[in-house]
């Protein structure tokens, strides 16, 4: 049987364990959004979850704290997701955990994450002495925030997405920070940054920015709304390359920023820190 989101740790009292304890991390199979957007058998797209762990900690053997901080790569097509509470309370259990080197943690952290996501998750850690090489930057696009724009439905209406179809294909990439929709089970808020880069029927900027900005008051995961967006732009917009990718602020010390492709000419998204972040 699946976990449901309503079974998770989110929104309940929470004992803060600091022996380790991987039984703690919470997965939610991905098909349950996916049946709701029509997704099944072959995903349109491929992807990564970017985790970024800032509050890491753990023990060496003498019992001298240690601190680090991780990126962790979940692949799209993964059986399921990790829901972001449990996550937390799962890095907070190394708090007290004594290992011999930061590679022992990153092997821990690796087959315990792999092990709730159904495949194999990619773990990196960046040590305290190389804190000076992590960078920050900004998603590159033509920003869609300068239109003015009258907005009066705060749900997403994948209907009002408009593009060209009578004119040459074009190639552009637009940004918007403001994107925010709400947890699933809390409904607190989730703010983020959005990049969609694309190559096809030139796409009418104000009804994409009015479509984004719909998504105020939804309630849904940050990977889910990332797929929501990724599929409505195609089945509206018919690109024949799409890229979506949202950078959410953290919570918990923790940031999800989900990437969605469908050619692999978009490469590998930058993990650079938005100024949000």
């Amino acid at each position: 049987m699946s976990n449901s989101p309503e079974q998770s740790p989110l929104g309940k009292n929470s004992a803060y364990r600091t022996d380790y304890a991987p039984e703690l991390l919470f997965p939610i199979a991905r098909q349950g959004k996916r049946d709701e957007l029509g997704l099944s058998g072959t995903l349109p797209f491929f992807g990564v979850d970017i985790w970024n762990a800032y509050e890491l900690s753990w023990l060496n053997l003498r019992g001298k704290p240690q601190v680090a901080v991780a990126r962790i790569a979940v692949p799209a097509d993964s059986p399921n997701i990790i829901e972001s509470k449990s996550f937390k309370l799962y890095l907070n259990s190394f708090n007290q955990t004594r290992l011999g080197d930061p590679d022992a943690l990153r092997e821990r952290l690796q087959r315990d994450l792999s092990a709730a996501a159904g495949s194999t998750v990619h773990v990196t850690l960046t040590l305290q002495e190389d804190f000076g090489k992590l960078k920050m930057g900004e998603l590159d696009g033509v920003l869609l925030d300068r239109l003015d724009v009258e907005i009066d439905d705060y749900s997403p209406q994948p209907s009002i997405l408009k593009a060209n179809f009578d004119e040459n294909p074009v190639e552009e990439t637009f940004v918007s920070h403001l994107l925010k929709s709400n947890c699933l089970v809390t409904g607190q808020p989730d703010w983020g940054s959005v990049q969609i880069d694309y190559a096809g029927p030139q796409i009418d900027q104000e009804s994409l920015l009015k479509y984004l900005i719909g998504f105020r008051e939804h309630n849904e995961f940050h990977e889910q709304c990332v797929e929501r967006i990724f599929t409505d732009i195609l089945r509206e917009c018919r690109p024949q390359h799409l890229t979506v990718y949202a950078r959410y602020t953290r919570r918990g010390g923790l940031d999800i920023n989900p990437w969605r492709s469908n050619f692999t000419r978009a490469g590998q998204p930058s993990n650079l820190r938005n100024a949000r972040q």
